[in-house]
């Protein structure tokens, strides 16, 4: 496709360059991100193409879709070419990507490991850009529940109500409880806040009967578990 002018547009290029037909003919696997993005914006602008409008898009963020997650409607729409229906499309099917990835089968999965929370979690955690507290439901087989979002706040921290987290423990039924939170700095090192609220949480999990089995904090580039640490 580098042999083409930026002005042509898609429709004149040869039937196997085009992403549309591409996919149809040969498979969604064999489509660069840029391809697939421009499927989704369909066109470009006076100058580029909606491939070339793609690759901008994709430069920007390094060519990580873990940072065009990111991205929001006002962001993406910073780029010529790039309105709010284009942009929409873009973030939705970001998400769609992101449920896809955190959806469990039928079956209720077992916790067995910190890395089986962060798999759950980091779908709904890793790329916001503020604090949101959640807790994980287990049953006495170690098996999930729920997950429920208990708080959100802002770009330092969040709340977490005892009281609340205890009381849909109670209400589902579950035997223990795993939470979970994340920083949107990226730094994993638990604040003074966050080994104090964990303690709190510990010992009135041992007077509800419902023990908290780890706490972990997320970002986009990894894990801290509280239990892997010794700490709780």
């Amino acid at each position: 496709m580098d042999n083409y002018s930026a002005k042509t547009s898609i429709k004149q290029w040869a039937k196997d360059d085009r992403p549309r037909e591409k996919l149809r003919d040969k498979g969604r696997s064999i489509l660069t991100d840029a391809e697939l993005i421009a499927i989704l914006i369909r066109s470009g602008n006076s100058k580029d193409s909606a491939v070339e409008l793609a690759r901008q898009i994709l430069n920007f963020t390094n060519n990580s879709l873990n940072e065009l997650g990111k991205l929001t409607v006002n962001d993406l729409m910073k780029f010529n070419g790039i309105g709010e229906a284009k942009a929409i499309s873009i973030v939705a099917a970001l998400e769609l990507g992101r449920r896809r990835r955190e959806e469990n089968p039928l079956e209720k999965q077992k916790i067995t490991s910190s890395k089986d929370v962060y798999e759950h979690f980091y779908a709904h955690v890793a790329d916001l850009p503020h604090e949101e507290f959640w807790v994980m439901l287990l049953n006495r087989a170690n098996k999930v529940i729920d997950k429920i979002l208990i708080s959100r706040g802002g770009v330092s921290g969040t709340v977490a109500d005892t009281k609340v987290i205890f009381k849909v423990a109670v209400e589902r039924l579950a035997s223990s409880i795993i939470l979970c939170h994340n920083h949107p700095s990226g730094n994993l090192k638990p604040s003074n806040a966050d080994l104090k609220l964990t303690n709190k949480l510990k010992e009135a999990g041992k007077i509800m009967d419902v023990p908290i089995l780890d706490h972990l904090i997320i970002s986009d580039t990894g894990y801290y578990s509280f239990a892997d640490e010794g700490i709780i």
